[in-house]
């Protein structure tokens, strides 16, 4: 699966539209207090964000679906506090015209406070008189966001108060299990639970007929459910694990650090692996480097994605 620069035709593609942590890469602070020692924030900034893979805003991928009608359908995982630079940036360069269905992992800010921007890749409609996106999530999600969110949820106008042009979704609850899965823009998508610290549940998901695909955005361990479900010993082996890995080195307690990363990838044995949600500690070339060394002495592929990474894939 190499990456490709261009919108491919009539084939299915992945794009990272982000894949940093909730802080996203430069990290402020190594900007505004510029004597701590960091070489990978000032460096973030040097060069034009599409031409350094250390700029990373908050992980989110874009399945750009494209069945054998050869009608091409844009699925987002996501919708973080970076959505509207992951748009500019990225819908321009490879030409994603819309958005057809959102699928969220969780409730937290750098999945779900850019869906106020929803409404900025939706027609324009001055009276919201407009088909909504659906939206999937689970009902705990779906509390949360309401709270977050409740002009988004709302469907009627309060007495007195005026109508305002707001993003028009269609809320679809999923359930949190690996048994139940549900299709979003004509693709089957398998709830993947995981523990996101010991006392929260995320999703990541299964798709993928052709090429089966995990994408798993925030882990800090598997249930042996779910990791039987993805693994070469259990279910049958991925061709694609994308994978949640914080920090470079030592253990944080609701993600997976490199070292825990790399033994989940062992264990679970893809065909190949990319990297998501790293903070500044990740430089992208040293560290692929490494991570090729890694990869030739255990057989499998992995590597540090980037954002505007585009792979072109068989769904």
């Amino acid at each position: 699966m190499a990456a490709e620069d261009h919108n491919g035709g009539g084939r299915s593609a992945l794009i990272f539209l982000g894949t940093g942590c909730s802080s996203a890469v430069p990290n402020a602070m190594c900007l505004i207090q510029p004597s701590n020692p960091c070489d990978v924030c000032p460096q973030a900034l040097s060069t034009p964000p599409d031409q350094n893979p250390n700029y990373r805003c908050n992980t989110s991928l874009l399945i750009d679906y494209c069945p054998s009608d050869g009608k091409h359908s844009y699925i987002l995982i996501d919708v973080g506090k970076t959505f509207r630079e992951q748009v500019i940036r990225w819908f321009t360069r490879y030409k994603i015209p819309r958005i057809d269905s959102i699928i969220l992992t969780h409730e937290h800010a750098d999945a779900v406070l850019g869906l106020d921007d929803i409404r900025a890749v939706q027609p324009y409609s001055p009276t919201n008189d407009i088909d909504p996106t659906p939206i999937y999530l689970t009902q705990y999600a779906m509390e949360s966001i309401a709270e977050k969110f409740s002009y988004l949820v709302k469907k009627k106008v309060e007495e007195g108060k005026e109508l305002r042009r707001v993003a028009q979704l269609d809320w679809r609850i999923i359930e949190e299990n690996c048994e139940t899965s549900f299709v979003a823009s004509g693709l089957q998508f398998i709830p993947l639970p995981v523990m996101h610290g010991e006392d929260y549940v995320c999703l990541g998901y299964l798709f993928g007929e052709r090429c089966r695909i995990a994408y798993i955005s925030d882990v800090s361990r598997f249930p042996a459910s779910t990791e039987h479900v993805i693994s070469k010993d259990g279910a049958g082996q991925l061709d694609l694990l994308i994978l949640d890995t914080l920090y470079k080195t030592g253990s944080h307690n609701v993600h997976l650090c490199l070292p825990q990363t790399l033994e989940a990838v062992k264990r679970i044995c893809p065909k190949q692996a990319l990297l998501i949600g790293m903070t500044h500690q990740f430089d992208h070339h040293k560290d692929n480097k490494l991570l090729t060394e890694w990869s030739e002495r255990e057989g499998i592929p992995v590597q540090l994605a980037h954002d505007g990474l585009r792979i072109p894939i068989d769904l």
